[in-house]
């Protein structure tokens, strides 16, 4: 029972290993681990944590970064059928670091930090140049916008449908097209390549 046991494991570690999925956060823009201000060393610490989490944080586990108190501005157009709000979810935890309101070395119940987002990964509050999020994307958006795919039915090339891939409560977040975590092993953190904009047409039917 004990051999057979191991042989699994074993087995399982030789799959974890495999080119295939082998990209993670170790080596990407979000491993933190030798940030001088960082001076745990640890690279989920930043944003996770196994004890003391943030339990008011319900879209990302274990969550031990500050969020943002941002008040935003955000994208508007004559031609978006959606409605957007204020960020949400886990988009509002992108900008808890990318907002610039708040320190990268706000973490851990620290919020006295001095390091914050600068150059391009600085987005700012100001999101009316920048793609909408936090908005619902379903079926009837689709219908209504005529330029979008159904996101219940449209492949999103990832395995399932644009809902169950890339969606957070059938809503678009910043994290639809970017992966945090790096799994994709695609620059800029996207979800997939854009290569010949394959990413915008995933969801946008031109």
């Amino acid at each position: 029972m004990k051999k057979s046991l191991l042989f699994l494991a074993a087995g399982a570690l030789a799959w974890l290993a495999t080119p295939a999925t082998s990209q993670s956060i170790v080596g990407s823009a979000h491993d933190f681990s030798g940030a001088t201000w960082n001076p745990t060393g640890e690279i989920c610490v930043v944003c996770h944590t196994p004890h003391k989490a943030d339990t008011s944080v319900t879209d990302a586990p274990l969550w031990n970064h500050q969020v943002t108190s941002a008040t935003f501005q955000v994208y508007t157009s004559n031609t978006l059928n959606a409605t957007v709000g204020q960020p949400s979810g886990v988009s509002k935890l992108c900008l808890s670091c990318h907002d610039g309101t708040v320190a990268l070395d706000n973490f851990g119940g620290r919020t006295t930090g001095t390091h914050f987002v600068t150059g391009n990964d600085l987005i700012g509050t100001d999101l009316r140049n920048d793609h909408p999020i936090s908005f619902v994307y379903d079926a009837a958006l689709a219908s209504a916008d005529g330029g979008l795919y159904n996101p219940t039915t449209q492949n999103s090339g990832l395995g399932g449908t644009i809902d169950s891939d890339l969606l957070f409560n059938h809503r678009l977040e910043c994290a639809s097209c970017h992966n945090v975590h790096n799994e994709s092993g695609v620059g800029n953190l996207l979800v997939k390549s854009n290569g010949a904009s394959a990413l915008c047409l995933t969801c946008h039917a031109k």
